[in-house]
């Protein structure tokens, strides 16, 4: 079995959900995606994609026609997934996965792609698979390199970039995942409309530089939009509990808790908080992701 080619990515988590105004920003956290492009079956088996992502990205590369690997037929290619990014949860796994497949696809035809132009392909890509409400434009961005940009989701994706960044001392920040299972439906653009208050909270935050009251006005208004009345009270525990934000990530059901490096002893609290009184939860631990650890872009 040969690798014909290799990409990387990373999960993200959002700082305003663009169903709530038409604009949408995620920042990048430490969540690796590797996607291998082979010759043959991976032995680990088939990788988990029941909305047929990976066949979508490989239909939208020859639409825009580009080389297929070696010029081998369709049905010769095969996936492999290394991902650390929770499925259906609102960490932009989707983004990251498309993204790491389309390097994968550069990487095993030596093409060269602007940043841009990889954006919009996985862009592409997962509105055909229907993996998307918004077509997550900000999440592939945040996918594809550290920090965040701003972007207006119906502008072209070269033109929409309104604002970008990074996170003000990524370095000094944990971020605690708190996984509450796979989401059970998409929801609908209907939803946020009553709630849009909220996300002009967020968005004004976000324009301040004020990234965590973001995070948290965008996450009261997905909790709001969504009818997550538990999520919200999750949430304000974790305020009560010393958190510097806390909100529900993407359309969740994660919660992403944003808490100092060096209080430990919080993220302790929290934990034993959440798992006394809250049947299911799982907690992961990461990081905003730093620029230089970012991988090279193709």
């Amino acid at each position: 079995m040969a690798v014909l080619g290799k990409g990387d990515a990373h999960g993200a988590c959002s700082l305003l959900h663009a169903a709530g105004l038409g604009y949408g920003a995620s920042v990048a956290l430490d969540l690796p995606v590797t996607v291998r492009l082979l010759d043959r079956p991976s032995k680990r088996g088939a990788p988990d994609d029941p909305d047929g992502l990976l066949q979508a990205i490989l239909d939208t590369w020859k639409q825009h026609g580009m080389v297929v690997p070696g010029g081998t037929k369709p049905d010769r290619l095969h996936w492999r997934v290394d991902t650390s990014v929770p499925m259906r949860q609102g960490l932009k796994s989707s983004s990251a996965t498309a993204v790491a497949a389309l390097r994968a696809l550069c990487d095993a035809t030596d093409t060269a792609l602007e940043e841009a132009d990889l954006v919009e392909l996985a862009v592409k890509a997962q509105i055909q698979a229907g993996v998307t409400l918004t077509g997550s434009v900000d999440d592939t961005w945040a996918a594809a390199g550290p920090g965040w940009k701003l972007v207006d989701a119906q502008a072209p994706v070269r033109e929409g970039v309104l604002l970008e960044g990074h996170m003000p001392d990524s370095d000094a920040w944990d971020v605690a995942l708190v996984l509450r299972g796979q989401r059970e439906a998409r929801p609908t653009l209907e939803q946020f409309q009553p709630h849009v208050t909220s996300f002009q909270q967020a968005l004004q935050s976000l324009q301040e530089g004020n990234l965590l009251m973001a995070m948290t006005w965008n996450g009261r208004g997905v909790a709001a939009s969504l009818g997550d009345v538990e999520g919200r009270k999750m949430a304000n525990d974790a305020f009560m509990n010393t958190a510097r934000a806390a909100f529900i990530t993407g359309s969740g059901p994660a919660l992403a808790i944003v808490l100092p490096k060096n209080q430990p002893q919080a993220l302790t609290r929290i934990q034993r908080w959440f798992e006394s009184r809250y049947k299911n939860v799982e907690f992961l631990l990461t990081s905003f992701l730093e620029p230089s650890s970012d991988a090279s872009t193709t």
